[in-house]
């Protein structure tokens, strides 16, 4: 995932290097939770469940060989173009100890931090409403109407 250019400079000089070194050194160019290949086009079927073209079976969200039972329509099959990108397990983009990085897929990644994006979409949200409090006119209530009528 792209770095934000207000936190750029939370990531250390060579995050470059670190990054690469975990996501083809360590993790040989795959996700290290499920498995996808870097820079594939990978057939899935929407719920986690994917074919790996290079051992010949679909597997599961976590990597797992699988069998599908009772087979499944063709026309739910999509396919993605994989790109690995190197997370942060703990979220502190200050904290680069190898055993804190892991090299994800974009699924896997939005999974790892969809209780980050919950807690900055109401961040935002809550800011948001602070500033126009501050700043905009207050909202016309009924009671404050009837005031101005003189009534």
């Amino acid at each position: 995932m792209p770095i934000r250019p207000e936190n750029r400079w939370l990531y250390p000089i060579d995050w470059r290097q670190v990054s690469d070194a975990i996501r083809f050194d360590r993790a040989g160019a795959r996700c290290e939770r499920c498995g996808r290949p870097h820079r594939r086009h990978v057939a899935h079927l929407g719920d986690g469940r994917w074919w790996d073209a290079a051992s010949g079976r679909w597997r599961s969200g976590r990597g797992r060989a699988i069998r599908l039972r009772g087979g499944f329509a063709l026309a739910r099959v999509r396919t993605t173009y994989v790109v690995l990108a190197c997370a942060h397990l703990d979220h502190d983009p200050g904290n680069n100890a190898p055993s804190n990085l892991m090299a994800l897929c974009q699924r896997c990644h939005m999974l790892h931090d969809a209780a980050e994006h919950r807690w900055q979409r109401w961040w935002n949200l809550f800011r948001h409403r602070a500033i126009r409090d501050l700043y905009e006119d207050p909202p016309v209530t009924r009671a404050r109407m009837l005031l101005r009528r003189g009534g």
